[in-house]
């Protein structure tokens, strides 16, 4: 039985240039690396041998997927907190890569690209103790514009986000 998504691999045309973006604005870690060619990076909070695997393919056209094509349209990362959504997001923004933000109801969401435009996200998800009915309900709908100031306000800033969002947590 699967348990989890272990890593994505993704080309990008220049490896160098992922890896600049990955380790230097998200935090990533280089775990291995053949320059120019491809590298395989950890996420700071991670216990993988990797989670992102960088493959040179050049000056190739772009990815349509996503865009009106069938393909991956992005990748989902999580922070522990709403703090460090809000610093995430401040980073993306001053590089260029931040494309706006979601409230998903059991997640806040920000959206951002990386230097070849792949799309992908960073959460923090709802501990499942703060669940509510309208944090279900909201799920539901597409997703509002997320108030980050509000949700630290509701929620705490500083509070870990994570285990049982999808379905509470089974108490242990």
């Amino acid at each position: 039985m699967i348990r989890s998504l272990n890593h994505a691999v993704v080309y990008v045309r220049e490896v160098d240039r992922s890896v600049a973006f990955y380790r230097d604005v998200l935090g990533f870690r280089v775990q291995m690396e053949r320059p120019g060619r491809a590298a395989f990076l950890q996420a700071p909070g991670s216990s993988n041998d990797h989670d992102i695997g960088l493959f040179a393919i050049g000056d190739a056209a772009d990815n349509p997927a996503g865009r009106g094509h069938v393909g991956l349209y992005h990748l989902g990362w999580e922070v522990g907190t709403l703090d460090e959504l809000g610093a995430l997001s401040a980073r993306l923004s001053a590089e260029g890569a931040y494309v706006g933000a979601t409230d998903h109801g059991t997640t806040k969401s920000v959206y951002a690209r990386d230097p070849d435009g792949l799309e992908f996200e960073v959460a923090w998800l709802v501990p499942a103790a703060l669940l509510d009915d309208a944090a279900f309900e909201q799920r539901t709908r597409r997703g509002t514009p997320l108030d980050l100031d509000r949700e630290k306000a509701r929620y705490g800033a500083r509070t870990p986000g994570g285990v049982g969002v999808s379905t509470v947590a089974a108490a242990t």
